[in-house]
């Protein structure tokens, strides 16, 4: 393997914590393909770490239920991108197909797909990430844990992430469903027959819920209060992992639901769900203009 030689101009412990890292052969490799100048790769040595570390975790991998990754049947990839490195999440060989099972309500389909490989860890999605990375290992663990609450800006990509998470714990056999909250809302009040029980019901009973853009919806009383809050008040309840997604902060939801002055209300509401969540904030650049 060609030598990689370091600048006389980056700092010192920067530099030396690169060329210790160069000692690992898998490191070195994934550095050397990246064909990127010293200068630029030693400000990601500790995410080519993981990298390595992770690659090496799969070379002797016997199957889905060995995985020693941090998202099961995916590993972390760097590769070049724009004279910089982007890190993102890559399908193991155990792990080829995109297909989820997981209930759409009034979603894109392209939902189905989303995979944890495509998601760029731009702005503090690494942050993300890390969040949902602790969430998958406890709950898989057993462990009692909320739900997160994932706020941001349009087109930041936020229901694509929690629906990525959603189907990778599909595939560990956890039933969910991803509603859009404003859809969901206009198609109760349009119709109000049968299926409003069905529906209901489900949304209150699955193992996993995904409450997508809550608070854009066209909000009434009888929204917050014969839709939103029993949803809410049975989960909590009975102990159902639920997630949410929103442009607004809890501040900001709670403002939201406050109709006509109505503040008790609106706090009954968001003490549900800060029992039921733990906010997250997603910032990034929009990737829909």
């Amino acid at each position: 393997m060609e030598k990689i030689t370091f600048d006389a101009s980056d700092t010192l412990e920067l530099e030396m914590k690169f060329k210790k890292a160069c000692e690992d052969k898998t490191f070195a490799l994934i550095a050397k393909k990246l064909d990127l100048p010293v200068s630029t790769l030693i400000k990601y040595t500790s995410q080519l770490k993981d990298c390595a570390r992770e690659c090496d975790n799969c070379k002797n991998c016997k199957g889905l239920e060995f995985c020693k990754n941090e998202i099961k049947g995916s590993m972390l990839k760097a590769k070049k991108w724009n004279n910089s490195v982007e890190i993102s999440y890559a399908n193991c060989k155990y792990n080829e197909s995109d297909e989820s099972s997981t209930t759409l309500f009034y979603v894109p389909a392209s939902l189905k797909k989303a995979n944890m490989k495509d998601i760029k860890l731009d702005g503090n999605r690494k942050d993300v990430i890390k969040e949902i990375q602790t969430f998958y290992k406890d709950y898989l663990a057993g462990k009692k844990t909320k739900g997160i609450y994932l706020v941001g800006n349009y087109g930041t990509g936020k229901s694509y992430i929690l629906s990525a998470l959603l189907n990778s714990l599909e595939k560990d056999g956890k039933e969910s469903v991803i509603v859009h909250m404003p859809e969901l809302l206009r198609k109760l009040k349009d119709s109000f027959d049968e299926d409003y029980t069905e529906r209901m019901d489900q949304l209150m009973n699955v193992e996993i819920l995904l409450l997508d853009d809550i608070g854009a919806e066209y909000l009434t009383p009888w929204a917050r209060d014969e839709v939103i809050e029993p949803i809410l008040n049975y989960r909590m309840e009975e102990n159902k992992t639920t997630f949410f997604t929103s442009n607004f902060d809890f501040e900001g939801l709670k403002k939201h639901f406050n109709i006509n002055g109505e503040e008790v209300k609106a706090e009954r509401i968001m003490n549900r769900i800060k029992q039921l969540s733990k906010e997250v904030k997603l910032i990034c650049k929009n990737y829909r203009d």
